[in-house]
């Protein structure tokens, strides 16, 4: 019998200064006058945590708390909440930040109390685009938290840290991308996460796309401004893992890593969703109040049909530069890819295989969702021999 697999816990912090206009996660901004219930959410991330931990065993190896803001909490209920989700066996844990959150002080706290990584949500140092994006924080903010965070990593007090870049923003050149990148780069940062503005359903954005007053770039701008960016990463020493993650050696994310390599993971917090080692998936009630107040906080619950988790293992998968073993795949859930499609894909240098692992190349990472919805449309189910 194979031992328990290691796990993540990922905890949603729904607290935020304000809500940004593409942002489509569950979120409560800070309203003057009205407090944040933050007793009443440490018992009920207390009482999730002691009943979804039935479901899972072998060690915590990773916790994560994202949001909305993490930062936003008190010192007094950040810290007790890490006291609940850290265990002897945990190696990796992630806050997420705002820059305007972070002082020498409060990083101090914060790794007292088991703090390993920090991931900064920046966005862009260029203030007009900050401002279109609505983050609170200004350009010296950011400056500053970075170079808190690059001290306290030097000094050994903090183990990593990493900062957002997002690109392809509503009339972006490149000129004010690379000002981006030079001053990201002049704090040496260990890891970067790189996003492609996408609008999401229902926000602010989608609303101003459709009046006509955001526009994206087009298909050729995008590439240019993507590849611009992968050049100038690779040259700092930040190697790809993932399609939207550089790292130095030794600063890769290992609870995101867990997502995209099929590892169990505990959601706790409102939206929060769950993934059991029996390939059991589930999501919170998305709203702070439900959360709150029930005692089950579980909205829906599935056991994925064999389809459905092969289609979930490409979808995932192929985001890491380690790709899918196409062979447990179909262990797991007797699909496989017709070899027409890949051999098509390989051809064009878009995909590579090795050992029943097929990944994505350097020049197919920019095209991935596109790739990967080929994949699994060419999804076919194998009957047992």
């Amino acid at each position: 019998m194979q031992p328990p697999e290691a796990h993540g816990v990922y905890l949603h912090v729904p607290w935020c200064r304000l809500r940004c206009p593409y942002c489509a996660f569950v979120v409560v901004p800070d309203r003057p006058g009205v407090p944040r219930q933050e007793l009443q959410y440490l018992e009920a991330v207390r009482r999730e945590l002691a009943a979804r931990a039935t479901h899972v065993h072998g060690d915590r190896q990773t916790v994560y708390l994202g949001g909305g803001t993490p930062s936003r909490l008190t010192d007094e209920v950040l810290t007790s909440l890490l006291q609940l989700l850290i265990e002897p066996a945990t190696i990796e844990v992630t806050l997420e930040c705002n820059p305007e959150d972070v002082t020498r002080e409060r990083l101090t706290r914060w790794v007292a109390a088991g703090v390993t990584r920090i991931s900064l949500g920046v966005q862009t140092l260029h203030r007009g685009h900050a401002r279109r994006l609505g983050r609170a924080h200004t350009p010296h903010h950011a400056r500053t938290a970075m170079a808190l965070l690059q001290e306290a990593q030097k000094e050994g007090r903090l183990q990593s840290w990493s900062a957002d870049l997002m690109f392809g923003l509503h009339e972006q050149t490149v000129a004010e991308l690379e000002g981006d990148l030079d001053a990201y780069l002049a704090y040496d940062p260990p890891h970067l996460s790189i996003y492609g503005l996408t609008i999401e359903a229902g926000t602010p954005f989608d609303l101003a796309m459709t009046r006509g007053v955001l526009t994206l770039p087009t298909e050729d701008t995008w590439r240019q401004l993507h590849d611009l960016m992968e050049a100038r990463l690779l040259r700092a020493g930040l190697e790809r893992y993932e399609v939207s993650n550089f790292s130095k050696p030794g600063h890769r994310s290992l609870h995101n890593q867990g997502y995209w390599q099929d590892r169990p993971y505990v959601g706790l917090g409102p939206g929060a969703h769950g993934y059991l080692a029996d390939g059991t998936r589930y999501e919170n009630v998305a709203d702070l109040e439900g959360y709150l107040q029930q005692e089950d906080p579980t909205a829906t619950q599935e056991q994925p049909s064999p389809h459905a988790r092969a289609v979930e293992r490409l979808l995932s998968g192929l985001r890491g530069v380690e790709g899918v073993s196409l062979i447990k795949m179909l262990q797991q859930t007797g699909h496989t890819v017709r070899p027409e499609v890949l051999e098509a894909l390989e051809v064009h240098g878009l995909i590579q295989q090795s050992d029943g692992f097929v990944s994505l190349t350097r020049h197919g990472m920019p095209l991935a969702d596109g790739i990967t919805a080929s994949l699994v449309d060419a999804l076919c189910e194998l009957a047992p021999e």
